[in-house]
C-alpha cells in the first residue's frame, strides 16, 4: 500500500521529535556541513548594534525616535558607522553596508544585531559578508523584509539560527513585545497562535500537522534568491512567508516560482502570515485561491493569518529551528528554543 505524502510528513516530523538540538547542515560545493549554532540569549539590558543593510531611514527625525523607542526598552545601542547613510534608494555603498554587518558581528561588545529597516538592498551585498566571522562570533540577528535575504545567506553558509522579527524602526505593542522577549531573552520554546482580535482575517488552507524546520520571510525577497547559492534547501522544511504592496497576480507568479523551481514539493507545511495590501484586481483571482490552487494538491498542512507581516502585530520567529504546524488549529509550535541560555 502506498503512503501518501501527508502520512509520510506525520511520519518524518514524529521522528524528529527526538532529535531536536541538532539539524545537519545544508551543504553547497564552498561551503562544509555544519550542525546549526544557537546564539546566547540577551540580557534586558544588552548592548544592540544598529545596521542598515538595505534601504535607509530617509526622515532623521524618523531615525531620531528609533533611538528613543529602542533605549526605552532597556537597550544600550550602537550604531553602525554608515548606518545613517545613502546612496539613493540604498543606505550606503554597498561595502559600507557589508562594513558595518561585519563589524558588528565581530565586536565582542555587540550581544545582538538589529536591522533599522528593510527596503531593498540585501542582496547586493550576499557576496560581501564575512560568513566565518559569523560563524565564529555568533549572536542574534534580528529583521524582516528585505532582511530575508541575509536570513536565508547567514542560515546557509553559517548554519547560525538567526530572527525573523521586528526592525529598529517598528512599533511595539504589547503582542510584539512580548515575542520578542520569549524568544530572545527568556529563550522559550512556544505555541505561536493567531489573536481573537485577528482570527476572522485568517483561514485554513489545508488542514493537518507536520514538523520540520522553519525557513523563510519575504516572499519577494526569497523568490529572489531562487537558483543562487544562498539559500538553504527547503528539504522537509516549514515554509513561512509574508508580503506587502504586491497584486495577487504577483503573488500567484511567485508561487509558480516556488512550484516550478521544486520548493513546494519538498516542503512539510506553509504558513503565510500576512499579504499586507496585496490588492485583487475586479477580473483577478482572490488570494485564497491561488493558494488554493498551489497547494491543495500537493495536500501538506497550511494556513493564512499568523502574525508574521508588515503590520504592527509582530512575531519573533527563529529561523532554523524544528517546529510543528496546525493547519486547523492555525498555530507554530516551536519544538526548541533559539537561544541558548
Amino acid at each position: 500500500m502506498s503512503i501518501s505524502r501527508r502520512h509520510s510528513i506525520q511520519l518524518l516530523g514524529t521522528s524528529l521529535l527526538g532529535i531536536p538540538n541538532i539539524i545537519k547542515g545544508f551543504s553547497s560545493d564552498d561551503s562544509p556541513n555544519f550542525s546549526h549554532l544557537k546564539p546566547n540569549s540577551i540580557p534586558l539590558d544588552a548592548t544592540i548594534g544598529l545596521v542598515a543593510p538595505a534601504s535607509p531611514i530617509y526622515d532623521e527625525s524618523d531615525f531620531d525616535q528609533m533611538l528613543i523607542d529602542l533605549a526605552a526598552l532597556g537597550y544600550n545601542l550602537v550604531l553602525g558607522d554608515h548606518v545613517r547613510d545613502r546612496y539613493g534608494y540604498l543606505a550606503g555603498k554597498d561595502q559600507d553596508r557589508a562594513d558595518d554587518l561585519n563589524r558588528m558581528f565581530s565586536n565582542p561588545s555587540i550581544d545582538a544585531i538589529v536591522c533599522v529597516r528593510g527596503g531593498y538592498g540585501c542582496n547586493r551585498i550576499l557576496d560581501l559578508v564575512d560568513y566565518d566571522v559569523i560563524r565564529s562570533n555568533p549572536k542574534p540577528f534580528i529583521g524582516f523584509s528585505d532582511i530575508t535575504s541575509l536570513h536565508m545567506a547567514i542560515y546557509k553558509k553559517t548554519g547560525l539560527i538567526t530572527f525573523h522579527g521586528p526592525v529598529g524602526k517598528s512599533v511595539w505593542p504589547e503582542y510584539t513585545r512580548e515575542s520578542w522577549v520569549d524568544i530572545l531573552h527568556e529563550g522559550e520554546s512556544p505555541t505561536f497562535s493567531i489573536p481573537v482580535e485577528e482570527i476572522d482575517a485568517s483561514y485554513t488552507i489545508n488542514s493537518g500537522k507536520a514538523s520540520g524546520v522553519l525557513i523563510g520571510g519575504n516572499l519577494t525577497v526569497l523568490t529572489s534568491l531562487l537558483g543562487s547559492d544562498y539559500l538553504p534547501e527547503f528539504d522537509n522544511a516549514i515554509l513561512f512567508l509574508e508580503d506587502v504592496g504586491e497584486d495577487i497576480y504577483r503573488v500567484d507568479r511567485m508561487f509558480s516560482q516556488l512550484k516550478l523551481s521544486g520548493v513546494l514539493n519538498k516542503i512539510n507545511g506553509l504558513v503565510f502570515g500576512k499579504c499586507t495590501n496585496c490588492d485583487e484586481s475586479s477580473n483577478g483571482l482572490s488570494l485564497k485561491q491561488v493558494f488554493d490552487d498551489y497547494l491543495s494538491e500537493i495536500d501538506i498542512p497550511a494556513f493564512y493569518g499568523a502574525m508574521i507581516s508588515h503590520e504592527e502585530l509582530n512575531l519573533t520567529i527563529p529561523v532554523g529551528v524544528q517546529a510543528t504546524i496546525d493547519g486547523g488549529a492555525k498555530t507554530i509550535e516551536l519544538l526548541e528554543p533559539g537561544t541558548l541560555k
